[in-house]
């Protein structure tokens, strides 16, 4: 995981494109990992891994900070810690939002 010095996000700014196979994950995290990459791989060894940043995301409440993944085939990921490090897994639902805490 890197670090980049993203500001926030404008509302409506993120597209999220679903479909029957195909879903998306919001991994919601702790404003200390802000402009942290974090990234996610299908549940498969081997499997190619993708990532986000963590940016701050306004809402109707605030703010919280989150990475967004846009996008995803329906299945189970691995959320890495590290390069070296499984974090969890997470399960993307086609047609759908999947939202995960991952503080």
């Amino acid at each position: 995981m890197t670090e980049h010095a993203y500001g926030p996000t404008d509302p409506g700014a993120v597209m999220l494109d679903l479909g029957a196979e195909t879903g998306a994950l919001i991994l919601y995290t702790s404003p200390d990992l802000a402009g942290r990459e974090i990234e996610i791989s299908p549940d498969a060894p081997g499997a190619r891994r993708t990532h986000a940043s963590v940016r701050e995301r306004p809402w109707s409440g605030g703010c919280k900070y989150a990475a967004v993944y846009a996008g995803l085939a329906a299945g189970d990921y691995t959320i890495w810690r590290d390069h070296d490090t499984p974090a969890g897994t997470v399960t993307v639902a086609g047609g759908r939002v999947t939202i995960h805490d991952w503080v």
